[in-house]
């Protein structure tokens, strides 16, 4: 296990290192100052004088997220929100938990590719090519499988037990649309007849689909 996350962060590494979304820095650090009110394309930079260690550091990912909701599962992001230094550097991690049967639902990220690990257990994963392909696999502990930016992909655990990935991007701040919750939780709502007419449902089902991915209160 030890040869293999090994194996994994060196091509992970190679893989940001070649093809980084984001764009390159012209300093040596950039610290994101999450409270300035200077809008950029990013985050404005913190006073050098006023950097440290912490801000390149974060342990969200050591410890299993709880799963115990809708769709069984939980993301724990690593980016730029949680680790400030990572603005303008263009990678960030995240670390996805799945009960037996849990699910990270179809949903898309704008704004890097994945490239995901198994830390344990065994996932069924897949994308969809703007041709409406779907490309998917069985991937097991220990074993990597690729989503290109953009595209439509999902994670499923099928198994009896718990699972857990990691996920590199190539982005500080790939940022997350759920298909789902996108056009069922938006707000303001998306109209009932753009849904009907989307899915050839009727209105009592799509009542019934926003009813339950409507945010806990």
């Amino acid at each position: 296990m030890g040869r293999s996350l090994s194996l994994l962060f060196v091509t992970l590494a190679l893989f940001l290192a070649i093809a980084t979304a984001d764009p390159d820095p012209l300093q040596d650090v950039c610290v994101a100052d999450l409270t300035s009110g200077v809008k950029v394309n990013g985050f404005a930079c913190k006073d050098p004088a006023k950097v440290n260690a912490s801000d390149f550091f974060f342990n969200g990912l050591a410890k299993p997220g709880a799963t115990n909701n809708t769709f069984g599962s939980l993301v724990t992001a690593a980016n730029v929100q949680k680790i400030p230094g990572l603005n303008t550097l263009g990678v960030s991690l995240s670390r996805v938990d799945y009960a037996p049967g849990g699910i990270n639902p179809p949903h898309t990220h704008p704004r890097a590719t994945e490239i995901v690990f198994v830390l344990e257990g065994e996932l069924d994963v897949g994308f969809i090519t703007t041709a409406n392909v779907l490309i998917s696999k069985t991937i097991k502990t220990g074993e990597v499988f690729v989503f290109p930016k953009g595209l439509v992909h999902f994670q499923k655990n099928n198994g009896k037990a718990p699972a857990a990935a990691l996920a590199g991007f190539n982005s500080q701040f790939p940022g997350t649309q759920s298909i789902a919750t996108t056009l069922f939780a938006a707000t303001p709502p998306v109209p009932d007849n753009v849904l009907t007419k989307t899915f050839q449902v009727g209105t009592k089902e799509v009542e019934k689909i926003k009813s339950r991915l409507a945010p806990k209160k």
